[in-house]
């Protein structure tokens, strides 16, 4: 290990550290965890690229800024390649599969839903039956936001009842 190599990541350490940590928070969402994998793996590869940082014209920090950056991206695209599935490999629901089971639980349902007041069922067709958000529930039944929110939580609570006494356990 070569005297100006320990030297110039003590003089990076020195300069850089707190900005590089705070940087790296920020890119992943202030897990800390994440970060601290984000600033070693940028710091080793400032390691293996100690004698380009020593004739750099540019900012020492930038370039750290960009390696780190670049390691959220190449981690974001992995996993996001991983948890992806090819067309083909979607496997085909026969077409010959019995759907009695999924039928009769939609009629149950429904009952249940029929035995909720009007405002109670409005909220969760938005949210649960059309998917909307909050925001959205919220000015299409125009009332205020914390009032879906309120109202869904009290008709789920309503709905598990109503199913209860209709003898359906979870």
């Amino acid at each position: 290990m070569s005297q100006g190599r320990v030297e110039t990541m003590t003089q990076l350490h020195d300069e850089h550290a707190a900005a590089l940590w705070g940087y790296c928070l920020s890119l992943t969402g202030h897990d800390r965890a994440r970060a601290e994998d984000v600033v070693q793996e940028t710091l080793l590869r400032a390691w293996r690229n100690a004698s380009k940082l020593d004739r750099t014209t540019g900012s020492v920090r930038a370039w750290l800024f960009t390696v780190a950056r670049n390691i959220v991206i190449d981690e974001w695209r992995t996993k996001r390649a991983r948890s992806e599935l090819a067309v083909a490999d979607v496997p085909e629901v026969p077409v010959d599969a019995d759907r009695t089971d999924q039928l009769l639980q939609s009629w149950v349902v429904a009952d249940a839903l029929s035995r909720l007041s009007a405002e109670h069922r409005a909220v969760l067709l938005e949210c649960y039956y059309r998917g909307q958000s909050v925001a959205e529930a919220s000015r299409r039944l125009g009332i205020p936001e914390g009032t879906v929110k309120s109202r869904t939580h009290y008709a789920l609570r309503a709905l598990r009842l109503a199913l209860e006494e209709m003898g359906v356990v979870a």
